[in-house]
């Protein structure tokens, strides 16, 4: 099965939506809509040459334009068939065939004995005004070169912020034009057909280590490893081991949350790997404990100014995550190697999130929640809200285990103490007995919206039966939160529900999968399963991997970001689970 993975993708990946890259790779090769040209963007913030964190998304590609042109210099259309190893680009005077050759180095095969080049546009400075001028800065290195054929024509004009350079050549046999991109040396010149065999041995390599799966969910199984894969980096700055972008196309870095759940696929293929996910981010903790929202190249993300200005983090699941890792391969060294870490992490929470001393942790800037524009922080900040204080009581319940792992019984027995005392507190502070949910509190006050972390403490496990009942009800209610796609991020009927608007309504599958472990954990493997199939369901019948999904008719907002990293991994996770569970029962 797993090396036709590899197969099942021809043509699957659109490239004018969606990245072909490479594992490792920072270039983004894209077509254009509206005409036979491809674009390369860099998967790189390079705030030293445009200042702000956010820069890179309004950077302009580092390539444009790039077409493929006949002997007199006049442009080839062409039609695009994609494969996770190789592009080819169907023209007139034969195909043209693109793959990586390292992760700065592309190579376009050319057709046998055609006389054809290519012609770009490149922004290799880029120019912005400041306060009191303007500054030019270097962005990267371009070099390009012919394999196998002779140069009829190489030139470049000019104009304000670009070069065009159009580069043709007399093609032999097993020819290729390379282009590398980058600040470092290009590779050594290969025959094309040697490079294009080492790229597909990659890919095919990548697709056999991954375990089978029901035959009905193959073909976005497959999809959805290609953007596991896809969206890997090499080490470089402050990213100090190979690491997971939520997409390299619109999220440059590796985010806190993302990479615990990026962990939990990559285990059952590579648990190095996983481990590797966790270790990216604790290099990069904070003095006080603290880890950063996001890492990048030139630095970390731990601070943002709107909608407030405010330190930044998200939720502390690391030890969750590392636990299933252990599952798959055990490895003590690694446990102790994050313990102290994750203590620190912990303690940090605990310390600088609890103003008025009352054991439940706040948040104090919208974005440490994951859930940015939830409706939970309309009110204002901070929120003492049921799902962090869930997240804690799952990390400290984790951390026991991690604990009696490492033979410190003692310190087991105290964080499960922790655990006990922070449910309790839960339960004090935020329960309301007569909606029969728990309540987000801002200045004490209830806050009147209705949403699924409003039941997160069912994933603790350790709630009153009657409490558990209460929940389910509001889960299971078809006006709330059980409807055709499960789960709304926002209940149904609440006045602040928008299907289309990220965290105000849309389906977001980790959301699922946390609520699914919850039902698991509570005995209602029915509920768990119904939950899971529909979620599996909705991605598997939609194209391509999305960021969240309409919760009214399953389809992709416009605005949900394509290729997206937790989404594939959860359908990964939850692929594996089901066919585990049909296995079993065959058997």
């Amino acid at each position: 099965m797993n090396t036709s993975l590899l197969t099942l993708l021809r043509d699957q990946i659109d490239i004018t939506r969606v990245p072909f890259s490479d594992r490792g790779s920072r270039l983004l090769v894209y077509k254009h809509f509206d005409k036979s040209a491809l674009y390369i963007k860099l998967a790189e913030r390079l705030i030293k040459v445009e200042p702000g964190i956010e820069s890179y998304l309004r950077r302009p590609p580092f390539i444009d334009d790039l077409q493929f042109v006949d002997k007199q210099g006049n442009p080839l259309d062409f039609k695009t068939s994609s494969s996770p190893d190789m592009l080819t680009l169907q023209t007139r005077a034969g195909d043209v065939c693109l793959v990586f050759q390292n992760e700065s180095t592309l190579t376009f095969g050319l057709p046998n004995h055609q006389a054809m080049g290519i012609r770009f546009r490149v922004r290799p400075h880029h120019w912005h005004k400041t306060d009191t001028g303007g500054e030019i800065r270097h962005v990267r290195d371009a070099v390009y070169s012919v394999n196998n054929g002779m140069v009829i024509s190489n030139q470049a004009l000019a104009d304000e912020q670009n070069f065009i350079m159009e580069f043709i050549v007399q093609a032999e046999e097993d020819s290729s034009i390379t282009l590398h991109i980058g600040n470092d040396n290009p590779p050594p010149s290969m025959p094309f057909s040697v490079v294009r065999g080492n790229a597909q041995t990659r890919w095919e390599a990548w697709f056999s280590r991954a375990p089978e799966v029901d035959e009905k969910r193959r073909e976005k199984y497959a999809y959805a490893w290609w953007v596991m894969a896809n969206n890997l980096v090499s080490p470089s700055g402050y990213v100090k081991y190979e690491a997971m972008m939520p997409t390299k196309a619109f999220y440059v870095g590796a985010w806190l949350w993302d990479s615990a759940l990026h962990a939990i696929a990559f285990r059952h293929v590579d648990p190095e790997l996983a481990r590797d996910q966790i270790r990216v981010m604790l290099a990069n903790q904070l003095p006080d404990g603290m880890l950063p929202d996001a890492i990048f190249d030139e630095g970390v993300v731990s601070e943002i100014s709107h909608p407030i200005h405010a330190r930044v983090t998200k939720p502390p699941i690391m030890a969750w995550a590392a636990l299933k890792i252990h599952e798959s391969e055990p490895s003590m060294a690694f446990l102790r190697e994050i313990y102290e870490p994750l203590k620190r992490e912990n303690a940090w929470w605990f310390n600088h999130n609890d103003d008025d001393g009352d054991g439940i942790v706040q948040y104090t800037h919208p974005y440490s929640s994951g859930l940015d524009n939830c409706p939970l922080w309309d009110y204002g900040m901070p929120v003492e809200s049921p799902d962090i204080n869930t997240y804690l009581v799952i990390q400290m319940k984790s951390l026991a285990q991690i604990s009696e792992f490492i033979e410190k019984n003692d310190e087991a027995k105290q964080w499960q103490r922790k655990a006990d005392e922070l449910t309790s507190h839960i339960i004090e502070h935020l329960w309301d007995e007569k909606a029969g949910i728990f309540r987000a509190l801002h200045n004490e006050k209830p806050i009147p919206v209705l949403t699924p972390f409003n039941l997160y403490p069912l994933w603790t496990g350790q709630l009153p039966r009657e409490i558990n009942q209460r929940l389910l009800a509001h889960l299971k209610n078809p006006s709330e939160f059980w409807g055709r796609f499960v789960l709304p991020t926002v209940a149904y009927n609440d006045p602040a529900y928008n299907p289309e608007i990220m965290w105000r309504g849309p389906v977001w599958a980790n959301i699922n999968y946390f609520f699914i472990e919850a039902l698991q954990t509570i005995g209602e493997h029915r509920l768990a399963k119904e939950l899971r199939d529909g979620t599996l369901n909705m991605i598997a019948g939609r194209a391509g991997m999305h960021e969240y999904y309409n919760s009214q008719s399953g389809e992709a907002p416009g605005s949900a970001a394509p290729g997206f990293g937790w989404s594939a991994a959860v359908f990964i996770e939850l692929a594996i689970q089901e066919h585990l569970e049909t296995s079993n029962k065959i058997s």
